[in-house]
């Protein structure tokens, strides 16, 4: 008689286990996926046939392989058929990704439309819109311009000529009109063509100065959703910027009105990811109306079905970006498992979604927004349940262990590429994530109903996105102390090397993590460093270096340098083009106070921004040129005063000023100059400041008219200076006797990184060295600080920071 010690009773059938976070992942499609997206990848940069060369050649090794597990080359080893239908399904993979991809380039590269481009035609161009129109930023007087995503379908040329043509251009408008557009809008379109930056599928760059001409209505849905996302914007209007700013960005991705305080300290501790809608908004949306749907007893049919509703109406609402199409796909394939009755099936759908997205639309490779998204979901299924479950082992309360278990999870899969594009390693975005969870849903949820309320009942939406706006004001707390915490963001090889330096780290801990006497070992170590090393940054961190006198702060292609006035304060001078450069650059230099903001003229790159130096910092006084041009410079400065209350002042050549070690006095222009080739950049305010017996010219953008101006009225010797701030980022419009009288022993250059202006000018800078002085460039060396030795004066250069990767 068979035995049956465990208790089941002959005729019946065993009930297969329940899952647990302790099983093996489901990974069967997680090589098929990984395979594709990488292939899909590769193939963007490669002409179309090594495409299909490389699909061609593992296409053949798949078919080998095959054969061989079944058994027609012979009986495999049991060790090669357990992993070698893995194998076959990453080769499938490849051929599916690079095969798509190839059909895909060779459209994009097509002759005509390739001809067109190389000799920068001038065409008409019949288009359909992909997405909402962006503002792009501006500055030295040019005119706003916005980014559209399209598609053409037809390019005319001058002489009539036709090529019909449907693949993906970029547009860079002029005129307000491209502003209104909506996405699935036809059009016609007048531009010249360009080359682009290649790495995706946009075939051509359209620059266009010219309104559109639209033809017909966009879309009944797309007109629906841009009522509802114009109705958000109104409703969020009487909230406070940061606050009102924000809740669009949680609900829909629209960043408009997001303050760049804001956006800069959402950077800094790692919770960008909030307003860029992806998984976890789709999660929200879709998990409420399941627990409504719970709560009136619906089947699991009728709750799929509720939830697909309200995934299309969200997905429609916030446009289709990579990661809410990712998100989509993926609770689509989530829905059916769990009407289905298999509701953990999460990492194959994840997988399948990956594959499917990567195949339809193989640009979503490249994208960065697209692999966070996927990374963070991956990091939630595979990682964030065996840590809850462990920290439950350990006697963690249940809510506990989930809150902290899921953002470390999403922190550590993100932390590669996050590190690879910032240059950094963020220590406060797990810490500032848990702290932030309780209200993400809320506002997210609260703000949906308003936007869905807003065309029925304003008063509604409003008191509505007034209640959402509470949970968004503890965001934006938790996003400013965390940007504020001294060492937050540990330096890290920026790029695709930094990238997977930290991504192996990374995997070699968690798999070397699994046996006990290495999680102590990984433990001690950690609590050495945060012990050990922190203090040692935070109290002797090496910058800024002791004695600085000045520093010219790296912020790109514009200007913004200190003067150090004593602890914790510093007179500024200029405020580059990006209010985050600039406060980063204060923050390094621990300024909290700054006596007096110089603005030597109202060129964006040295006005832009200006807001940076305002935040958290009082800022007593602002002096301005009298030059009055161009307009919106001078206007941005004075509502930056305003706001901040700071007195704005103008005054005459001769002007003296002191703050601590600070002595100021206002050199130039000494008359005003009219018809330069600029008259802003002529009309500068020079000044010559002495820090602790350092003579330092600062000359903004004086040119040529200006410097012959200024040697013309100096006395002898009266521009002779130990520091240079060479005018107008080394531009070739120097005067070489006005160098001369200067004969700096240190010049600093305020350029940015691969300018198109051919800034700075080589000849310039051999001039100078010849001369004796030093020269350095902020786009080399990065923040660059002059201090002051027993031995005479030493410069120290912090380093260039990277904020890309390719």
């Amino acid at each position: 008689m068979r035995s049956h010690g465990d208790g089941q009773r002959p005729g019946t059938t065993r009930r297969a286990a329940p899952p647990n976070a302790s099983d093996p992942p489901d990974l069967r499609l997680a090589g098929l996926a990984v395979a594709a997206w990488l292939a899909a990848l590769a193939g963007l940069y490669l002409p179309a046939r090594a495409s299909l060369l490389v699909a061609a050649i593992a296409a053949v090794v798949a078919a080998g392989g095959g054969a061989y597990l079944h058994g027609l080359l012979g009986r495999p080893p049991a060790s090669v058929r357990r992993y070698g239908w893995t194998a076959i399904a990453v080769l499938l993979g490849v051929v599916c990704g690079a095969s798509v991809t190839a059909a895909r380039v060779a459209v994009r590269d097509a002759t005509p439309v390739r001809a067109l481009v190389e000799e920068r035609a001038v065409v008409t161009v019949d288009l359909v819109i992909r997405d909402d129109p962006r503002l792009v930023r501006t500055g030295s007087g040019r005119p706003a311009t916005f980014l559209v995503a399209a598609e053409s379908t037809r390019f005319t040329g001058l002489a009539g000529h036709r090529v019909e043509a449907r693949v993906r251009m970029l547009v860079f408008a002029t005129d307000p009109a491209w502003r209104e557009l909506l996405p699935g809008q036809r059009l016609t379109a007048e531009g010249r063509l360009a080359a682009p930056r290649g790495g995706d599928l946009t075939a051509a760059v359209l620059w266009s100065t010219r309104a559109p001409a639209p033809h017909g209505s966009p879309p009944g849905l797309q007109r629906a959703a841009g009522t509802l996302r114009t109705g958000l914007q109104e409703a969020c209007e009487p909230l406070p910027d940061e606050r009102g700013g924000l809740l669009p960005g949680l609900v829909v991705g629209d960043t408009s009105r997001l303050p760049d305080s804001v956006r800069e300290d959402f950077l800094a501790t790692g919770m960008t990811h909030l307003t860029a809608v992806s998984g976890s908004n789709v999660a929200i949306i879709v998990g409420a109306v399941l627990l409504l749907a719970r709560w009136g007893r619906a089947g699991p049919w009728l709750a799929a079905g509720l939830c697909v509703v309200a995934l299309v109406g969200f997905v429609i609402l916030v446009r289709p970006s990579p990661s809410v199409v990712r998100a989509a796909a993926m609770g689509a394939i989530g829905l059916a498992a769990l009407a289905a009755g298999r509701p953990r099936a999460a990492l194959p759908a994840l997988a399948a979604a990956v594959t499917v997205l990567v195949l339809v639309d193989p640009e979503l490779a490249g994208d960065l927004g697209f692999a966070l998204s996927v990374l963070a979901t991956g990091g939630l299924l595979l990682l964030a349940p065996r840590w809850r479950d462990a920290l439950r082992r350990r006697r963690v309360p249940a809510g506990v262990a989930e809150a902290l278990a899921v953002p470390a999870a999403a922190q550590l899969a993100c932390a590669p590429v996050v590190a690879g594009i910032s240059g950094t390693v963020s220590v406060v975005a797990v810490p500032a994530n848990l702290l932030v969870v309780p209200a993400v849903a809320p506002a997210t949820v609260l703000g949906v109903v308003a936007a869905a309320l807003s065309p029925l009942w304003s008063a509604g939406a409003e008191f509505l996105a007034w209640l959402a706006s509470w949970p968004a004001w503890w965001l934006v707390t938790v996003a400013y102390y965390g940007a504020r915490v001294p060492a937050g963001g540990l330096p890290w090889p920026a790029g695709v090397g930094g990238a997977l330096l930290l991504a192996g780290l990374t995997l070699a801990l968690l798999v070397a993590v699994r046996r006990r006497v290495v999680r102590r070992l990984v433990a001690v170590i950690a609590v050495a460093a945060v012990l050990g090393a922190l203090p040692v940054r935070l109290v002797a961190a090496g910058w800024p270096p002791a004695g600085w006198v000045v520093v010219a702060c790296a912020v790109g292609q514009g200007d913004a340098l200190v003067l150090s006035a004593g602890p914790g304060r510093g007179v500024v001078v200029d405020a580059g083009a990006e209010p985050g450069a600039v406060d980063r650059c204060l923050r390094r230099l621990g300024v909290r106070e700054v006596p007096l903001l110089v603005i030597s003229h109202f060129h964006h790159d040295h006005v832009g921004g200006v807001a940076g130096v305002f935040r958290g910092r009082r800022v007593a006084a602002v002096l301005v040129p009298s030059w009055p041009e161009p307009a919106f410079g001078r206007d941005l400065v004075r509502v930056a005063a305003s706001a901040g209350s700071a007195e704005l002042i103008s005054v005459p050549v001769g002007w003296d000023y002191r703050a601590g070690a600070v002595e100021l006095t206002v050199v130039g222009p000494p008359a005003p100059q009219r018809g330069t080739r600029s008259d802003p950049n002529n009309n500068s305010l020079v000044l010559l400041a002495t820090v602790n017996g350092v003579r330092i010219l600062l000359t903004g953008d004086a040119e040529i008219e200006e410097q012959r101006a200024l040697l013309d009225r100096a006395p002898d010797g009266g521009l002779r200076a130990h520091v240079l701030k060479v005018a107008h980022h080394g531009s070739a419009y120097q005067d070489p006797a006005f160098l001369d009288a200067i004969r700096p022993l240190v010049a600093v250059v305020p350029v940015g990184r691969e300018n198109t202006y051919g800034h700075p000018d080589a000849s310039v800078l051999d001039r100078l060295a010849r001369d004796g002085a030093r020269v350095l460039r902020t786009d080399l060396d990065g923040d660059v600080a002059v201090v002051t030795r027993p031995s005479g004066l030493a410069v120290v250069a912090r380093g260039p920071e990277s904020s890309s990767m390719r």
